[in-house]
């Protein structure tokens, strides 16, 4: 392990950063899962850098990380498929959410921090308190961006850590959320048959 000094001149252990290889999906915050086509050396203000060239596989834009900085911009592993039942778990829960009551544009930026967070459980959040307002009230336009991006970003996750198909993808994230019809139609609880 390679040692630096600190402000004191003392030896700390340099903090493991976690290395990708080519040909390893990794999630890029905002951005959704993507694939290590490279890892390059570039000349930035005069110092030699490695990069990570990474091609993100919904809109194959390519993004540039340095390998140094994979904490920092949030660069991580695709969910474990053990921890997929957690993600349905926060989109089942039901509680009355304080972004109701807000004014569209503060709810937005809330929504806009939660995605950049790279945390599929803060997506899973977004789309949740989105899918049940888009029930009750039109969404505004950034709304549907961010209800959109959500989306996106968990089917493309989880259909990869499930090595499935999107299609399946949504139709289990479908069944989660009533719709509009559902809603109007809903009958009264009759579970004391």
């Amino acid at each position: 392990m390679t040692k630096k000094k600190d402000k004191q001149g003392t030896q700390t252990p340099k903090q493991t950063v976690r290395e990708f290889k080519v040909g390893d999906l990794a999630v890029y915050p905002a951005h959704g899962v993507g694939k290590i086509n490279s890892i390059e050396t570039r000349i930035v203000n005069g110092e030699e850098h490695d990069f990570y060239m990474m091609k993100i596989i919904e809109n194959e834009m390519t993004i540039m990380i340095p390998t140094w900085n994979v904490d920092q911009v949030g660069l991580r592993d695709v969910i474990d498929v053990k921890e997929i039942p957690k993600v349905y778990e926060i989109m089942k829960k039901r509680e009355d959410s304080s972004t109701e009551t807000q004014t569209w544009n503060r709810r937005y930026r809330e929504y806009m921090d939660k995605i950049k967070t790279g945390s599929l459980y803060d997506v899973a959040e977004v789309y949740r308190d989105l899918s049940l307002l888009k029930i009750t009230k039109d969404l505004s336009f950034g709304e549907r961006k961010l209800y959109d991006t959500a989306q996106t970003l968990l089917v493309m996750e989880l259909s990869t850590a499930k090595n499935t198909d999107e299609k399946t993808i949504l139709a289990e994230m479908d069944m989660l959320f009533p719709t509009k019809n559902d809603e109007e139609t809903e009958s009264p609880d009759i579970s004391d048959e």
